[in-house]
Protein backbone atom coordinates (compact mmCIF):
# COMPACT_ATOMS: atom_id res chain seq x y z
CA UNK A 1 0.00 0.00 0.00
CA UNK A 2 2.53 2.35 0.96
CA UNK A 3 4.62 1.62 -2.28
CA UNK A 4 1.37 2.60 -4.28
CA UNK A 5 0.85 5.78 -2.21
CA UNK A 6 5.00 6.78 -2.98
CA UNK A 7 3.88 6.17 -6.83
CA UNK A 8 0.97 8.08 -7.23
CA UNK A 9 1.94 10.69 -5.20
CA UNK A 10 5.15 11.10 -7.28
CA UNK A 11 3.15 11.14 -10.72
CA UNK A 12 1.11 14.22 -9.42
CA UNK A 13 4.20 16.08 -7.78
CA UNK A 14 5.58 16.05 -11.61
CA UNK A 15 2.08 16.92 -13.48
CA UNK A 16 0.76 19.10 -11.23
CA UNK A 17 2.99 22.00 -11.58
CA UNK A 18 3.61 22.44 -15.07
CA UNK A 19 -0.45 21.58 -15.79
CA UNK A 20 -1.13 24.47 -13.26
CA UNK A 21 1.22 27.05 -14.91
CA UNK A 22 -0.49 25.85 -18.28
CA UNK A 23 -3.78 26.71 -17.27
CA UNK A 24 -3.07 30.24 -15.84
CA UNK A 25 -1.20 31.42 -18.63
CA UNK A 26 -3.81 30.49 -20.90
CA UNK A 27 -6.40 32.61 -18.68
CA UNK A 28 -3.72 35.43 -18.25
CA UNK A 29 -1.28 35.72 -20.14
CA UNK A 30 1.51 35.90 -17.27
CA UNK A 31 2.67 34.50 -13.94
CA UNK A 32 0.64 36.36 -10.98
CA UNK A 33 1.95 36.04 -7.48
CA UNK A 34 0.24 34.12 -4.82
CA UNK A 35 0.77 34.41 -0.88
CA UNK A 36 1.69 31.33 0.75
CA UNK A 37 0.83 30.66 4.55
CA UNK A 38 3.96 28.71 5.33
CA UNK A 39 3.54 25.57 8.30
CA UNK A 40 6.30 25.49 10.59
CA UNK A 41 7.50 22.66 12.55
CA UNK A 42 9.68 24.21 15.10
CA UNK A 43 9.29 25.64 18.44
CA UNK A 44 7.88 29.16 19.83
CA UNK A 45 5.26 31.50 17.72
CA UNK A 46 6.07 30.83 13.83
CA UNK A 47 3.44 28.36 13.67
CA UNK A 48 0.54 31.36 12.85
CA UNK A 49 2.87 33.15 10.80
CA UNK A 50 2.23 34.82 7.21
CA UNK A 51 4.88 33.88 4.74
CA UNK A 52 5.42 35.39 1.36
CA UNK A 53 5.63 32.38 -1.07
CA UNK A 54 6.25 31.47 -4.43
CA UNK A 55 9.03 32.28 -7.30
CA UNK A 56 6.73 34.73 -9.42
CA UNK A 57 7.98 36.29 -12.33
CA UNK A 58 6.40 36.93 -15.82
CA UNK A 59 5.81 33.75 -17.81
CA UNK A 60 6.51 31.65 -15.09
CA UNK A 61 9.31 29.68 -15.99
CA UNK A 62 10.08 26.27 -14.56
CA UNK A 63 9.98 25.70 -11.08
CA UNK A 64 12.78 26.17 -8.95
CA UNK A 65 14.53 23.05 -7.94
CA UNK A 66 16.12 22.44 -4.43
CA UNK A 67 17.85 19.62 -3.09
CA UNK A 68 18.86 18.89 0.42
CA UNK A 69 19.59 16.31 3.54
CA UNK A 70 22.24 15.40 5.58
CA UNK A 71 24.47 12.42 6.20
CA UNK A 72 25.23 10.51 9.55
CA UNK A 73 27.39 7.75 10.31
CA UNK A 74 26.65 7.40 14.23
CA UNK A 75 27.06 4.76 16.78
CA UNK A 76 24.06 3.14 20.08
CA UNK A 77 25.44 1.12 22.68
CA UNK A 78 23.18 0.11 25.86
CA UNK A 79 24.91 0.30 29.23
CA UNK A 80 23.50 -3.27 30.39
CA UNK A 81 25.04 -4.74 27.12
CA UNK A 82 28.46 -3.65 27.76
CA UNK A 83 28.16 -5.81 31.69
CA UNK A 84 27.65 -8.62 29.34
CA UNK A 85 30.96 -8.95 27.19
CA UNK A 86 31.88 -7.99 23.42
CA UNK A 87 29.47 -11.02 22.32
CA UNK A 88 26.68 -9.39 23.48
CA UNK A 89 27.00 -5.99 22.46
CA UNK A 90 25.86 -4.33 19.53
CA UNK A 91 26.38 -0.94 18.14
CA UNK A 92 23.12 -0.67 15.97
CA UNK A 93 23.24 0.74 12.25
CA UNK A 94 26.04 3.39 11.80
CA UNK A 95 24.77 5.08 8.85
CA UNK A 96 21.61 6.74 8.30
CA UNK A 97 20.04 10.03 6.33
CA UNK A 98 17.54 11.99 4.79
CA UNK A 99 17.26 13.46 1.55
CA UNK A 100 14.98 16.24 0.37
CA UNK A 101 13.65 17.11 -2.79
CA UNK A 102 11.26 20.14 -3.49
CA UNK A 103 9.96 22.30 -6.26
CA UNK A 104 8.24 25.82 -7.32
CA UNK A 105 6.63 27.93 -9.22
CA UNK A 106 4.46 30.97 -8.87
CA UNK A 107 1.32 28.86 -8.53
CA UNK A 108 2.60 25.63 -6.57
CA UNK A 109 5.17 23.88 -5.02
CA UNK A 110 5.96 19.89 -4.18
CA UNK A 111 7.65 18.17 -1.33
CA UNK A 112 9.55 14.67 -1.24
CA UNK A 113 11.63 13.96 1.94
CA UNK A 114 13.00 10.47 2.31
CA UNK A 115 14.64 8.94 5.37
CA UNK A 116 17.68 6.58 4.54
CA UNK A 117 19.13 3.90 6.89
CA UNK A 118 20.89 0.56 6.79
CA UNK A 119 18.53 -1.62 8.88
CA UNK A 120 15.60 0.99 8.66
CA UNK A 121 12.38 -1.28 10.04
CA UNK A 122 8.97 0.64 9.40
CA UNK A 123 5.54 -0.77 10.46
CA UNK A 124 7.41 -4.59 10.44
CA UNK A 125 8.82 -3.86 7.00
CA UNK A 126 12.47 -3.86 6.51
CA UNK A 127 13.65 -1.40 3.80
CA UNK A 128 16.93 0.93 3.06
CA UNK A 129 14.54 3.99 2.42
CA UNK A 130 10.82 5.41 2.95
CA UNK A 131 9.04 8.61 2.27
CA UNK A 132 9.03 10.56 5.48
CA UNK A 133 6.53 13.13 3.67
CA UNK A 134 5.70 13.74 0.11
CA UNK A 135 2.81 16.57 -0.42
CA UNK A 136 2.36 19.21 -2.52
CA UNK A 137 0.65 22.74 -2.43
CA UNK A 138 -1.12 25.09 -4.84
CA UNK A 139 -1.91 28.80 -4.38
CA UNK A 140 -5.03 30.38 -4.69
CA UNK A 141 -5.35 33.93 -3.56
CA UNK A 142 -6.10 33.49 0.39
CA UNK A 143 -6.61 29.77 0.00
CA UNK A 144 -3.76 27.08 0.28
CA UNK A 145 -4.75 23.76 -0.35
CA UNK A 146 -2.12 20.72 0.56
CA UNK A 147 -2.31 17.04 -0.32
CA UNK A 148 -0.25 14.17 0.15
CA UNK A 149 1.83 12.29 2.74
CA UNK A 150 1.75 15.25 5.34
CA UNK A 151 3.23 16.24 8.88
CA UNK A 152 1.22 19.12 10.46
CA UNK A 153 1.47 20.67 13.67
CA UNK A 154 -1.44 22.26 15.63
CA UNK A 155 -1.53 24.10 18.88
CA UNK A 156 0.96 26.15 20.36
CA UNK A 157 2.84 23.99 22.72
CA UNK A 158 6.49 23.24 22.31
CA UNK A 159 6.12 19.33 22.12
CA UNK A 160 3.23 16.61 22.72
CA UNK A 161 0.75 19.23 23.34
CA UNK A 162 -3.30 18.16 23.84
CA UNK A 163 -3.59 19.57 20.60
CA UNK A 164 -1.35 18.48 18.15
CA UNK A 165 -3.50 15.11 17.17
CA UNK A 166 -3.18 15.20 14.03
CA UNK A 167 -0.14 12.74 13.42
CA UNK A 168 0.72 9.94 15.30
CA UNK A 169 4.43 9.65 17.75
CA UNK A 170 6.69 7.01 16.57
CA UNK A 171 7.90 5.90 20.08
CA UNK A 172 8.98 2.62 19.15
CA UNK A 173 12.77 3.14 19.56
CA UNK A 174 13.44 5.54 22.42
CA UNK A 175 16.57 5.59 21.96
CA UNK A 176 16.30 7.24 18.64
CA UNK A 177 14.03 9.96 20.24
CA UNK A 178 15.17 13.43 19.57
CA UNK A 179 13.54 16.44 22.29
CA UNK A 180 14.99 19.02 19.94
CA UNK A 181 13.09 17.87 16.71
CA UNK A 182 9.19 17.34 17.88
CA UNK A 183 8.87 16.63 14.29
CA UNK A 184 10.80 13.94 13.27
CA UNK A 185 8.91 11.67 16.16
CA UNK A 186 6.05 12.54 13.74
CA UNK A 187 4.05 9.53 11.41
CA UNK A 188 2.84 11.24 8.24
CA UNK A 189 -0.18 10.78 7.25
CA UNK A 190 -2.67 11.15 3.54
CA UNK A 191 -4.47 14.23 4.16
CA UNK A 192 -6.04 17.10 2.36
CA UNK A 193 -5.23 20.35 4.35
CA UNK A 194 -7.01 23.36 3.23
CA UNK A 195 -6.17 26.78 4.49
CA UNK A 196 -7.77 30.82 3.66
CA UNK A 197 -6.23 33.62 5.30
CA UNK A 198 -9.04 35.99 6.72
CA UNK A 199 -6.81 39.05 7.44
CA UNK A 200 -2.63 39.63 7.89
CA UNK A 201 -2.53 37.36 11.25
CA UNK A 202 -6.26 35.55 11.19
CA UNK A 203 -6.56 31.89 9.65
CA UNK A 204 -9.01 29.27 9.02
CA UNK A 205 -8.06 25.97 8.40
CA UNK A 206 -9.47 22.36 7.75
CA UNK A 207 -7.94 19.38 7.49
CA UNK A 208 -9.39 15.78 6.03
CA UNK A 209 -7.76 12.18 6.76
CA UNK A 210 -9.46 9.09 4.98
CA UNK A 211 -8.20 6.63 7.14
CA UNK A 212 -6.51 5.91 10.69
CA UNK A 213 -3.20 4.53 11.35
CA UNK A 214 -1.43 3.42 14.78
CA UNK A 215 1.76 4.40 15.91
CA UNK A 216 3.98 0.95 15.20
CA UNK A 217 4.15 -1.59 17.83
CA UNK A 218 7.79 -1.74 19.58
CA UNK A 219 9.78 -4.67 18.76
CA UNK A 220 12.94 -6.38 20.20
CA UNK A 221 14.17 -4.67 23.64
CA UNK A 222 11.33 -2.28 23.35
CA UNK A 223 8.26 -4.57 23.28
CA UNK A 224 6.13 -4.96 26.13
CA UNK A 225 5.27 -9.03 26.85
CA UNK A 226 1.97 -10.34 25.68
CA UNK A 227 0.52 -13.45 26.66
CA UNK A 228 -0.58 -14.29 23.08
CA UNK A 229 -0.25 -11.62 19.93
CA UNK A 230 -2.59 -9.34 19.43
CA UNK A 231 -5.60 -8.85 17.08
CA UNK A 232 -5.23 -5.67 15.18
CA UNK A 233 -8.31 -3.80 13.78
CA UNK A 234 -8.17 -2.50 10.32
CA UNK A 235 -7.77 0.83 10.33
CA UNK A 236 -7.56 1.95 6.46
CA UNK A 237 -10.95 2.35 5.72
CA UNK A 238 -13.35 5.54 5.46
CA UNK A 239 -14.88 3.99 8.53
CA UNK A 240 -11.70 5.86 10.35
CA UNK A 241 -11.77 8.87 8.72
CA UNK A 242 -10.38 11.99 10.49
CA UNK A 243 -11.31 15.63 10.17
CA UNK A 244 -10.78 19.01 12.24
CA UNK A 245 -11.00 22.89 11.52
CA UNK A 246 -8.80 24.97 13.42
CA UNK A 247 -9.02 29.17 13.46
CA UNK A 248 -6.05 31.34 14.84
CA UNK A 249 -5.93 34.68 15.07
CA UNK A 250 -3.59 37.51 17.23
CA UNK A 251 -5.44 39.65 19.91
CA UNK A 252 -4.75 42.85 22.11
CA UNK A 253 -0.85 43.14 22.84
CA UNK A 254 -0.21 40.51 20.30
CA UNK A 255 -1.41 37.47 22.17
CA UNK A 256 -1.74 34.36 19.79
CA UNK A 257 -4.84 32.63 20.13
CA UNK A 258 -6.63 29.64 18.47
CA UNK A 259 -9.84 27.47 18.43
CA UNK A 260 -10.45 23.65 16.77
CA UNK A 261 -12.57 20.96 16.69
CA UNK A 262 -11.38 17.69 15.11
CA UNK A 263 -13.23 14.05 15.60
CA UNK A 264 -10.26 11.44 15.51
CA UNK A 265 -9.42 8.41 17.22
CA UNK A 266 -7.10 7.85 20.13
CA UNK A 267 -3.47 6.42 19.27
CA UNK A 268 -3.62 4.70 22.78
CA UNK A 269 -5.19 1.47 22.42
CA UNK A 270 -7.87 -0.16 24.53
CA UNK A 271 -7.03 -3.07 25.23
CA UNK A 272 -9.39 -6.26 26.08
CA UNK A 273 -8.70 -9.68 26.78
CA UNK A 274 -10.86 -12.89 25.75
CA UNK A 275 -10.64 -16.10 27.91
CA UNK A 276 -12.08 -19.96 27.53
CA UNK A 277 -12.52 -21.73 30.65
CA UNK A 278 -11.28 -23.65 32.87
CA UNK A 279 -7.96 -21.72 31.34
CA UNK A 280 -6.75 -18.47 33.48
CA UNK A 281 -4.72 -17.42 30.00
CA UNK A 282 -6.53 -15.24 27.87
CA UNK A 283 -7.03 -16.75 24.34
CA UNK A 284 -6.52 -13.35 22.84
CA UNK A 285 -5.47 -9.70 23.01
CA UNK A 286 -7.35 -7.22 20.95
CA UNK A 287 -6.88 -4.01 20.12
CA UNK A 288 -9.17 -1.31 19.42
CA UNK A 289 -8.93 2.64 18.56
CA UNK A 290 -11.26 4.44 20.43
CA UNK A 291 -12.89 7.28 18.04
CA UNK A 292 -13.37 10.51 20.04
CA UNK A 293 -14.54 14.49 19.65
CA UNK A 294 -12.11 17.41 20.64
CA UNK A 295 -12.83 20.89 21.54
CA UNK A 296 -9.56 22.78 22.43
CA UNK A 297 -7.93 26.51 22.70
CA UNK A 298 -4.54 27.50 22.65
CA UNK A 299 -2.97 30.87 23.96
CA UNK A 300 0.68 31.91 22.97
CA UNK A 301 1.98 35.35 24.33
CA UNK A 302 5.52 37.02 25.53
CA UNK A 303 5.23 38.39 29.24
CA UNK A 304 8.29 40.09 30.94
CA UNK A 305 10.58 38.13 28.96
CA UNK A 306 8.79 34.94 28.61
CA UNK A 307 7.59 32.91 25.79
CA UNK A 308 4.62 31.35 27.60
CA UNK A 309 1.81 28.91 25.97
CA UNK A 310 -1.06 27.25 26.92
CA UNK A 311 -3.71 24.27 25.52
CA UNK A 312 -6.66 23.44 26.71
CA UNK A 313 -8.61 20.38 25.07
CA UNK A 314 -11.87 18.40 26.10
CA UNK A 315 -12.05 14.89 24.83
CA UNK A 316 -15.20 13.48 23.99
CA UNK A 317 -15.44 9.32 24.28
CA UNK A 318 -18.27 7.61 23.02
CA UNK A 319 -18.00 6.19 26.58
CA UNK A 320 -20.32 9.71 27.96
CA UNK A 321 -21.63 7.62 30.85
CA UNK A 322 -18.26 6.55 32.02
CA UNK A 323 -19.37 2.67 32.64
CA UNK A 324 -18.40 1.30 29.48
CA UNK A 325 -15.14 -0.87 30.17
CA UNK A 326 -13.82 -1.59 26.48
CA UNK A 327 -13.52 2.38 25.98
CA UNK A 328 -11.88 4.97 27.73
CA UNK A 329 -14.03 7.74 29.99
CA UNK A 330 -13.98 11.55 28.43
CA UNK A 331 -10.81 13.32 29.61
CA UNK A 332 -9.65 16.90 29.97
CA UNK A 333 -6.43 17.94 28.86
CA UNK A 334 -4.18 20.51 29.46
CA UNK A 335 -0.52 22.17 28.51
CA UNK A 336 1.34 25.01 30.05
CA UNK A 337 5.01 25.82 29.02
CA UNK A 338 6.97 28.89 28.84
CA UNK A 339 10.64 29.16 27.65
CA UNK A 340 13.28 31.72 29.14
CA UNK A 341 16.96 32.83 28.81
CA UNK A 342 18.48 32.48 32.22
CA UNK A 343 21.52 34.19 33.54
CA UNK A 344 24.82 33.17 31.58
CA UNK A 345 23.63 32.65 27.97
CA UNK A 346 21.50 29.23 30.00
CA UNK A 347 17.86 28.77 28.08
CA UNK A 348 15.22 27.32 29.80
CA UNK A 349 12.03 25.42 28.36
CA UNK A 350 9.77 23.86 30.51
CA UNK A 351 6.25 22.75 30.28
CA UNK A 352 4.00 20.43 31.97
CA UNK A 353 1.54 18.34 30.38
CA UNK A 354 -2.09 16.84 32.32
CA UNK A 355 -4.28 14.57 31.45
CA UNK A 356 -7.67 14.28 34.00
CA UNK A 357 -9.91 11.47 33.35
CA UNK A 358 -13.70 12.46 33.72
CA UNK A 359 -16.54 10.20 35.53
CA UNK A 360 -13.65 8.21 37.67
CA UNK A 361 -16.51 6.91 40.16
CA UNK A 362 -18.37 5.18 37.18
CA UNK A 363 -15.40 2.64 37.28
CA UNK A 364 -16.25 -0.20 39.09
CA UNK A 365 -15.97 -3.52 36.98
CA UNK A 366 -12.61 -5.19 37.23
CA UNK A 367 -11.88 -5.57 33.50
CA UNK A 368 -12.48 -2.18 32.91
CA UNK A 369 -9.57 -0.80 30.84
CA UNK A 370 -8.92 1.95 33.67
CA UNK A 371 -9.72 -0.09 36.14
CA UNK A 372 -6.66 1.09 38.78
CA UNK A 373 -4.97 3.99 36.68
CA UNK A 374 -4.64 7.17 37.95
CA UNK A 375 -7.01 9.30 37.22
CA UNK A 376 -4.48 11.95 36.16
CA UNK A 377 -1.45 11.41 34.44
CA UNK A 378 1.09 14.36 34.70
CA UNK A 379 4.18 14.93 32.64
CA UNK A 380 6.85 17.58 32.95
CA UNK A 381 9.08 18.33 30.05
CA UNK A 382 12.12 20.50 30.59
CA UNK A 383 15.14 21.15 28.64
CA UNK A 384 18.02 23.37 29.28
CA UNK A 385 21.22 24.47 27.01
CA UNK A 386 24.19 26.77 27.34
CA UNK A 387 27.06 27.34 24.28
CA UNK A 388 30.10 28.18 24.38
CA UNK A 389 32.99 29.06 22.12
CA UNK A 390 30.65 31.71 19.22
CA UNK A 391 28.02 29.26 19.57
CA UNK A 392 30.31 25.79 18.57
CA UNK A 393 30.05 23.97 21.86
CA UNK A 394 26.43 23.32 22.85
CA UNK A 395 25.84 21.33 26.15
CA UNK A 396 21.98 20.03 26.90
CA UNK A 397 20.29 18.03 28.91
CA UNK A 398 16.14 17.32 28.86
CA UNK A 399 14.38 15.24 31.22
CA UNK A 400 11.02 14.01 30.91
CA UNK A 401 9.21 12.92 34.44
CA UNK A 402 6.09 10.79 34.72
CA UNK A 403 4.57 12.07 37.75
CA UNK A 404 2.11 9.41 39.03
CA UNK A 405 4.62 6.74 37.31
CA UNK A 406 7.59 7.92 39.84
CA UNK A 407 9.87 7.00 37.00
CA UNK A 408 11.82 9.47 34.43
CA UNK A 409 13.93 9.95 31.42
CA UNK A 410 17.14 11.83 31.21
CA UNK A 411 19.16 13.15 28.42
CA UNK A 412 21.81 14.64 28.18
CA UNK A 413 24.35 15.45 25.04
CA UNK A 414 27.48 17.67 23.96
CA UNK A 415 27.45 18.73 20.60
CA UNK A 416 29.64 20.50 18.37
CA UNK A 417 28.88 22.26 15.23
CA UNK A 418 31.47 23.59 12.55
CA UNK A 419 29.75 24.79 9.79
CA UNK A 420 27.95 22.32 8.31
CA UNK A 421 29.37 18.97 10.43
CA UNK A 422 28.35 18.14 13.75
CA UNK A 423 30.01 15.83 16.07
CA UNK A 424 27.86 14.65 19.18
CA UNK A 425 27.58 12.61 22.22
CA UNK A 426 24.54 11.81 23.98
CA UNK A 427 22.94 9.43 26.24
CA UNK A 428 19.23 8.04 27.62
CA UNK A 429 18.95 7.66 31.33
CA UNK A 430 15.77 5.32 32.25
CA UNK A 431 14.87 5.20 35.91
CA UNK A 432 11.85 5.08 38.70
CA UNK A 433 9.49 2.97 39.52
CA UNK A 434 9.64 -0.21 37.37
CA UNK A 435 5.99 -0.14 36.42
CA UNK A 436 6.08 3.12 34.50
CA UNK A 437 6.46 4.03 31.09
CA UNK A 438 10.22 4.82 31.41
CA UNK A 439 11.03 3.31 34.57
CA UNK A 440 10.50 -0.28 32.79
CA UNK A 441 13.07 0.55 30.32
CA UNK A 442 15.86 0.91 33.52
CA UNK A 443 18.18 -2.04 31.36
CA UNK A 444 18.30 0.23 28.16
CA UNK A 445 19.93 2.77 29.09
CA UNK A 446 22.67 3.97 26.32
CA UNK A 447 24.87 6.15 25.31
CA UNK A 448 25.29 7.21 21.75
CA UNK A 449 27.93 9.43 19.26
CA UNK A 450 28.34 10.20 16.30
CA UNK A 451 28.75 13.07 13.24
CA UNK A 452 26.56 14.90 10.81
CA UNK A 453 27.16 16.19 7.46
CA UNK A 454 24.19 18.66 6.81
CA UNK A 455 23.69 19.87 2.84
Amino acid sequence: MRRIIFAVVISILTLTPLAAQDGFAEQSGFAGQSGFAGQSFGFGFDDEAEIEGGSGGIGGGPPAVNIDGEVSAAMTGFIDDFSNGAEDTRLGDVFSGKLNFSAESSLASAVINLKLASGLVYYGEKSPVYVDEAYLTAWFGKLDLEAGLRKLTWGKADAFGPLDVINPLDNADLSAMDMSDAASLKIARPLVHASVRLGQFTKLEGVFVPWFEAPPLPTGRWAQPLPVAPTLPDTSTLDYFQAGLRFTTTIVNAADVGVQYYYGRLTKPAVTMSFTTPSPLPTAVNFAYNPYHQVGVDFAQVLFGFNIRAELAANITEDIDGDDGAVYNPALAWSLGFDRDLFWGINLNLQCNESIRLLDNEITRPDDIEDNSDITATQIIAALSKKFLRDELELSAAVLWEVEERDFLVMPAVTWTKDDVSIGFSAGIFGGDEAGMFGRFRDNSFIKMGITYTF
